[in-house]
């Protein structure tokens, strides 16, 4: 069975930075085993496969190498660079059925790609047992700690201590959530940095996590104080977000770009 496969390179205009992912159109679903395989086989932090419903309209899942994942940013964003750029798709704005619902995308004047996506705004979190979880995670007690739909969510002092983080991935493992949001306010001119963990879900640095930014984004709209943000991923890549806080849902844009395209024998 022979399937097109294309590697976009997400949030990034250029190729080598942004976060990767793995897109597979398909004319009909593949066994759920088989997408995992496929997942599995590429080692990226997801791959999206997707199906057309209608004009303009596809339903779309995404698998870690580990797991399927109910909501991701990079792998939403790169499956729409496919259907405009790769597939010839006319419309202005596609809709992506999903676990979390629809989830539309809009081609911008800029050539940028806008997320429409549910917010998950982090709640705080007390449980003691958590703090010392993350305390031990990242080496230093967050200034602020939360948990959102998805994940834990800690708050450092500053974006230096952000970039420099070196976590024990055991112990991020070991907190039972699908990730740990790390964030703290930007510099360099952006409003605010962050990156995020996820070994238990077989990816143990993500590059750029869009998903994340649907709890990050009502986060710093409110303590800034402001609805439109521009966010900065420190990961060894990096990755560039421009966010707008609206209530409940959050717009998340970036820019993709096609690393290779090819066929999948799978």
């Amino acid at each position: 069975m022979n399937l097109p496969f294309f590697w976009i390179d997400a949030f990034s205009a250029h190729v080598f930075a942004g976060n990767p992912a793995g897109v597979v159109p398909l004319g009909h679903w593949l066994p759920d085993g088989a997408m995992q395989q496929i997942a599995f086989e590429n080692g990226l932090s997801e791959t999206a496969f997707f199906v057309p419903t209608g004009p303009g309209q596809y339903h779309l899942r995404w698998f870690t190498p580990a797991v399927e994942v109910e909501l991701c940013g990079h792998a939403t964003l790169a499956s729409a660079h496919v259907v405009w750029t790769e597939l010839g798709e006319r419309a202005p704005v596609v809709t992506f059925a999903s676990r979390s619902g629809p989830l539309p995308v809009t081609r911008r004047p800029d050539g940028s790609l806008e997320l429409d996506f549910p917010a998950t705004p982090p709640a705080p979190e007390h449980a003691a047992a958590v703090q010392e979880a993350v305390t031990a995670a990242v080496g230093q007690a967050p200034a602020w700690l939360g948990r959102t739909k998805f994940d834990l969510f800690a708050v450092l002092a500053d974006a230096a201590r952000v970039r420099a983080l070196r976590p024990d991935f055991a112990a991020v493992a070991a907190a039972g959530t699908r990730g740990l949001i790390v964030t703290a306010p930007g510099d360099d001119g952006c409003d605010f940095v962050s990156r995020f963990f996820a070994p238990q879900s077989g990816v143990p640095e993500d590059p750029v996590t869009g998903s994340a930014h649907s709890a990050l984004t009502p986060y710093w709209a409110a303590r800034l104080e402001k609805t439109r943000l521009h966010a900065r991923q420190l990961s060894a890549r990096g990755g560039e977000l421009w966010c707008e806080f609206r209530g409940d849902r959050v717009g998340i844009a970036g820019r993709a770009v096609t690393y290779l395209r090819g066929t999948l024998e799978a």
